[in-house]
């Protein structure tokens, strides 16, 4: 019997009409466009077509990618069309260029999720191939700012490994620093050990890779030094660095560990800016082999690739690069700038305290000071920023806990609340004083700092409305304004007591009705006022915001905000304090 051969795997309905539309649209456009062979079906459902575009006509400026009078492409359709087609040279002569992954796939979509559409057929992607290869030409592309560039365009991640991060400065020098595992998926890179489980680890300079990494240990090598896998080297010919580092490394981890390795990545476009970083790490019998071989040479003298090396894996980790010099902050257009590296005191860790102080912390602030001697309960939860693991402990001491998973380098102190005589100095030192207690012992010990000749802090004070926790007011008191808060604030309340277009404002004057307020638990609660953790995050977000802005431009008055569901209008009012 003849063995039955397995059917040809062919095209799919998505992709026989994308064949079908880029048919009509190379007739339409020939000699522009041109297929130049037969489509080709493999076993993993891509459709692979040869296709020429006629480039003959592109403009040219200095530095952009040199084009033929037409180049061939290969256009490969995936099997499902969920994802973008896409395009490859049968060459690497664009390596290099900017948006050219791994050497030869041209980088269409950016952001595949919110640039291919599905339903749009292959004109879009014709559409973007043209216009690549015309901002290739012309220089448009920023080689500064292009997804990975130095090391071939892609990310390079192996699944499961955990992700390394990195916050320190690193140089173009070859160096030693140290891993230390934070949890089962962080991984932190320092200078210096961290404890007695950091673990040794080279960092490497090299030049761009524009054709990637690779997977292996050879391939590695091969792209950073193309002889070193290919070319038999002496016996006593040095090794290369990298090698070298990584028997060292090894020679001092322990037996069973994995060894891992940081590549610095020199940018082609700014080789004196700080290096690219890729984290990478043999398995644990490569990190054996290179002790083994270590021991019975010094490293420098390992020669060549050893043979029980050359097919090592490497896994690739997910690198967070946190350095200061290639880190934009995600907030640095927005008002709470105002906050980094603040020293803010808050004076009640509840509804408004709790929120308030996530929010600056996460703002960069450098140093918190918090008071509040009142308990967490599990009531609480519903709308103040704690958890199930933060109840029985005091609210300043539980919110310092949590600060602290949030932010590594945050210096958090608690204090006793005012009036405690040692806060006679918080206006002195602090950058902001934020009063969230709703107090009048802490308020009147706020009006005492605020008439303080030469205070350095800006005072505020936030609450909200007892019924919803909808309504904001923050009131402030510049550096250079010496009244008390509670004047700025019975100012600003004569002032919304007489406007009937602020009404719905005069609530924040008042005494609470019978029903704005309720006792959460029988007999064992003072009232309180109602609202939700929606309520208090969006409310106290306003507020915060508010702050941001009046901390760049200090201007002491009182904001009065209204959370959009209320219907509240004006929805924002600032009312300037002059004495």
């Amino acid at each position: 019997m003849t063995k039955r051969k397995s059917p040809a795997a062919r095209p799919s309905l998505s992709q026989r009409r994308l064949l079908e539309e880029l048919t009509a649209l190379a007739a339409a456009h020939e000699p522009d466009l041109r297929i130049t062979g037969r489509p080709r079906t493999d076993t993993d459902g891509l459709v692979t077509i040869p296709i020429s575009v006629c480039t003959g006509g592109t403009s040219h400026a200095p530095g952009g990618l040199q084009l033929k009078e037409s180049e061939d492409f290969l256009l490969t359709l995936p099997a499902t069309p969920m994802m973008p087609p896409q395009v490859r040279t049968p060459h690497i002569r664009f390596a290099g260029t900017p948006h050219i992954l791994q050497g030869d796939r041209l980088c269409l979509y950016l952001d595949p999720a919110r640039e291919w559409d599905p339903a749009a057929g292959i004109a879009p992607v014709i559409n973007r191939l043209w216009q690549w290869l015309s901002d290739a030409a012309a220089g448009r592309f920023d080689p500064a700012t292009a997804l990975y560039h130095p090391v071939g365009g892609v990310l390079h991640y192996t699944p499961g490994t955990p992700t390394v991060v990195v916050r320190e400065p690193v140089s173009h020098r070859s160096a030693m620093a140290w891993l230390t595992q934070r949890t089962t998926d962080r991984l932190d890179l320092t200078s210096t050990p961290a404890d007695s489980n950091s673990h040794r680890t080279p960092i490497l300079p090299t030049d761009a890779l524009p054709l990637g990494a690779g997977s292996t240990l050879a391939e590695l090598l091969t792209l950073i030094h193309p002889a070193t896998a290919h070319v038999p080297q002496p016996a006593d010919a040095p090794c290369p660095a990298l090698l070298t580092a990584l028997a060292a490394s090894a020679l001092r981890n322990p037996e069973g560990t994995a060894q891992y390795f940081v590549l610095a990545v020199r940018h082609p476009a700014t080789p004196a800016a700080s290096p690219f970083l890729l984290a990478g790490r043999l398995p644990p019998q490569a990190g054996d082999t290179l002790r083994r071989l270590a021991r019975r040479a010094t490293p420098s003298r390992l020669g060549s690739l050893p043979e029980a090396l050359a097919h090592a894996s490497i896994a690739w980790c997910y690198l967070s690069d946190e350095r200061a010099e290639v880190t934009t902050r995600r907030d640095t257009l927005r008002p709470v700038r105002a906050f980094q590296d603040c020293d803010i005191h808050i004076w009640g860790c509840g509804g408004i305290g709790s929120w308030a102080a996530e929010m600056v912390a996460r703002a960069g602030a450098s140093h918190l000071t918090l008071c509040d001697p009142g308990r967490v309960t599990g009531g609480l939860l519903v709308r103040q920023n704690y958890t199930e693991h933060h109840i029985g402990m005091t609210k300043a001491t539980a919110l310092a806990s949590h600060l602290r998973t949030i932010r590594d380098d945050i210096h958090i102190d608690i204090v006793i609340p005012p009036p405690d005589p040692a806060l006679l100095t918080a206006a002195d030192q602090a950058d902001l004083i934020i009063d969230a207690t709703v107090s009048i012992t802490a308020g009147r010990f706020l009006d005492l700092l605020a008439q303080q000749p030469h205070r350095k802090a800006v005072l505020a004070q936030l609450a909200t409305d007892s019924l919803t926790a909808s309504l904001g007011i923050l009131t402030i008191a510049a550096a250079d304004t010496h009244t008390p808060l509670s004047t700025i604030d019975h100012a600003a309340g004569r002032h919304v007591l007489s406007s009937p277009n602020l009404e719905a404002y005069q609530a924040l004057w008042a005494e609470p009705a019978p029903d704005d307020e309720l006792r959460p638990t029988r007999g064992c609660s003072t009232p309180t006022f109602h609202g939700s953790a929606a309520d208090l995050m969006a409310t106290t977000g306003t507020l915060i915001t508010l702050l941001g802005i009046q901390m760049r431009h200090p201007v002491s008055g009182t904001h009065l905000c209204a959370q959009p569901h209320t219907g509240t209008a004006p929805a924002h009012r600032f009312i300037p304090y002059s004495e």
